[in-house]
């Protein structure tokens, strides 16, 4: 490896840190990434992170949905309605790829560059990531979202130094042409590092897992014996190379490229385990994917403010029943191999869909401590309201001691009625009385009240009382739910997240 002089070295370093502090990072993904990250390194609540991270993002949970559902995860039978089922089938660290993936071509498609090197080395990335994604997707590989990521990052450092530091970028060009040599050998004296270097310390930077950080390094393609196969970590730095090589060629747009390509498939095929004709497929397939959407993002990028509030000033909420009967469907799929504690999840984020809820929060029960206490919740500020949700166990003359102590659903239409207010607890007028109305439902195991799940709605969110068909099925819901704990014998086996 590469041992970069000291001095030159710190000082680029220096200055792209100095020019992310003016500018922003590259252009805001490490916020973006944060949350993905916590729920890919979290333990027990790591389901329900991932579930909360991908919910946040309208456009993800239908990639996430989209993926469950693909032909490449049919084997799993039925399909796939919520995002709950979609983590437990797929596993958090798949999805946390895709999430990683997605919100970095998000965050790619939406800068809009200052220079034309820095966006050419952005669409680079993009390209690759679809290079990628069309290869594995063709061999039906189940590592195509961590082989994307991988392709992008694979073009990192030469999309900050591009993004960055646009006059020593144009430097390296102006200097490779004169004197023929690779651009990035001559980037490398420029800098007092390589570029492979640079991205591996923002990646590092960033606190991106190591599998990722270590496929960003070029290896060269290898001859392997029958049947011989590579580790998957320099399989990962294997596709990275192709892809963002195939991507390089691809932007050449001359007649060298399609021999380039071929020249890159041929000798990399073997050793990835994949058919050359299957990359170069994959290859033309990618480019026309990306090319279609570089023309789209260029062409919509100055109206998709006004688009998205068209949009949303006439588009019609699916029917409740719908999403409930999708919801109730895809537990029982599962419910002979979940937890309790991803039923109540499952059954929690249904109810927040379906119903349109402002807020949607499960409560469970600590008989030790006589208390119920929030453990997970979806909505805006549901995170910093949940350690503040605790109350006794013990009966009071209040609503939800009511719906608890009946074993039945409670609607309330109207939670800002002057008259209604001696029947709303202490502590949810400290932390819930926005809500205009609620819905109780409360979780019962022999007769004996476990916990429940909560929803509300404000004024922006109409609290229309559920009907008939809706209620069974809510009563279905919370049955599934109960049914899983009951199983297990115990209700300590709802072992949700703690806090977030």
């Amino acid at each position: 490896m590469h041992t970069p002089d000291a001095p030159n070295a710190d000082k680029t370093l220096d200055l792209i840190w100095e020019r992310i502090r003016q500018r922003g990072d590259l252009p805001g993904f490490t916020k973006a990434i944060s949350a993905v990250l916590g729920a890919m390194h979290g333990e027990e609540e790591r389901e329900f992170n991932m579930t909360q991270t991908v919910m946040s993002d309208p456009g993800l949970t239908q990639k996430v949905l989209r993926l469950a559902n693909s032909a490449m995860y049919s084997a799993f039978g039925q399909s796939v309605g919520t995002v709950s089922k979609a983590v437990a089938v797929l596993g958090t660290q798949t999805i946390g790829h895709l999430a990683l993936g997605s919100k970095l071509i998000d965050e790619l498609s939406a800068t809009a560059p200052d220079t034309v090197g820095a966006r050419l080395e952005m669409e680079k990335a993009l390209l690759a990531g679809h290079v990628a994604r069309q290869v594995t997707s063709s061999a039906n590989r189940h590592h195509a979202e961590e082989a994307v990521v991988c392709s992008m990052l694979h073009m990192l450092g030469r999309m900050m130094v591009a993004f960055y530091l646009p006059d020593r970028w144009l430097q390296a060009q102006q200097d490779s042409e004169k004197t023929k040599r690779h651009p990035d050998l001559v980037a490398q004296e420029i800098l007092g590092l390589s570029l492979e270097e640079i991205g591996r310390t923002i990646a590092q930077r960033w606190g991106l897992p190591n599998s990722l950080i270590n496929s960003m390094r070029m290896v060269e393609p290898m001859a392997l014996a029958p049947n011989e196969k590579i580790p998957h970590a320099e399989w990962l730095a294997a596709i990275s190379s192709m892809t963002s090589q195939c991507a390089s060629a691809l932007c050449q747009d001359d007649a060298s490229s399609d021999t380039e390509i071929l020249r890159l498939a041929d000798a990399y095929a073997g050793m990835l385990g994949i058919d050359t004709a299957v990359v170069l497929k994959a290859t033309e397939s990618a480019k026309k994917t990306a090319e279609s959407e570089l023309r789209a993002i260029h062409s919509t990028k100055h109206s998709n403010a006004e688009k998205r509030s068209r949009s949303k000033a006439v588009s019609v909420e699916p029917a409740a029943v719908s999403i409930l009967q999708q919801g109730v469907t895809d537990m029982r799929a599962i419910v002979d191999s979940a937890t309790p504690s991803q039923m109540l999840e499952m059954g929690l984020e249904t109810l927040y869909q379906g119903l349109n809820f402002r807020r949607a929060i499960a409560f469970l029960r600590n008989i030790k401590e006589a208390q119920y206490s929030a453990k997970m919740g979806f909505g805006a500020g549901v995170s910093a309201l949940i350690p503040q949700l605790i109350f006794h166990d013990v009966y009071q003359a209040d609503v939800f001691h009511a719906a608890l102590a009946s074993d039945r659903i409670i609607f309330v239409e109207n939670a800002q009625d002057p008259k209604f207010a001696a029947k709303l607890p202490l502590w949810w007028q400290n932390g819930l009385s926005a809500a205009t109305g609620f819905i109780i439902l409360p979780l019962t195991i022999n007769r004996q009240p476990v916990g429940f799940m909560y929803g509300d709605w404000s004024n922006v969110a109409p609290n229309t009382k559920p009907n008939s068909v809706e209620f069974i099925l809510l009563n279905d819901l919370r049955a599934l739910v109960t049914g899983t704990a009951e199983r297990r014998n115990t209700t300590t086996t709802f072992s949700a997240p703690a806090t977030h």
